[in-house]
């Protein structure tokens, strides 16, 4: 090999490196799951926590999106997928009401309501096959992957498996008080579920 090959493949080796260490540190947005994308792109946008009862459209209804409870991040980012809780829990509650847990003492569904409740929400993606053993081994949870837990006051949370990672713990984008966030917080509560969606046509 001549000299002149030689200069051309080692600046041809060094450009190389240096854009991937671009692309590294600006995250190529490729790589990010768009259950995640769209998780993030609550931040800023859902700046407040609200359980109020609203009545809401059906189906792909929604509360104001400037506020919201931790289910309503999940709801909002599935339908970018093309699943829309709100109709599919519904439907399945229809067909399949004993399945369901009954904290709240209905009677029948509640298309308002339903699918903004935790319990229902786990109990519909284990009917979907979605569930996958809770550990205590961060690498076992994904971007992507959907998990939940009982706060420390019992209260049942839910949230979304970042990309990012505090080093080798995975953030979670939930809102939990303030609105949608990113935070370090998957060991922070009791693990309850952990769900692998299959997005597939309903």
């Amino acid at each position: 090999m001549s000299k002149l090959s030689v200069l051309i493949l080692v600046i041809s080796t060094l450009f190389l490196s240096q854009s991937l260490s671009l692309a590294d540190s600006k995250g190529d947005k490729s790589t990010v799951p768009p259950l995640v994308q769209a998780a993030r792109k609550q931040i800023g946008v859902t700046l407040s926590y609200d359980p109020s009862y609203r009545s809401i459209p059906y189906p792909n209804g929604d509360v104001p999106v400037e506020t919201g409870v931790c289910t309503d991040v999940v709801i909002r980012a599935l339908r970018t997928l093309g699943l829309d809780l709100q109709k599919l829990i519904h439907e399945d509650m229809r067909k399949n009401f004993s399945k369901y847990p009954k904290i709240w003492g209905l009677k029948k569904p509640d298309k308002n309501i339903d699918h903004r409740r935790v319990p229902n929400i786990s109990c519909w993606m284990k009917r979907q096959h979605w569930s996958l053993p809770i550990s205590k081994n961060p690498s076992d949870y994904k971007a992507g992957d959907i998990v939940t837990w009982n706060l420390s006051s019992g209260v049942p949370h839910i949230g979304i498996v970042s990309d990012k990672k505090n080093g080798q713990c995975p953030l979670i984008i939930h809102n939990i008080g303030a609105g949608t966030q990113e935070e370090d917080c998957l060991f922070e509560f009791t693990l309850t579920g952990h769900y692998r969606p299959i997005i597939k046509k309903y």
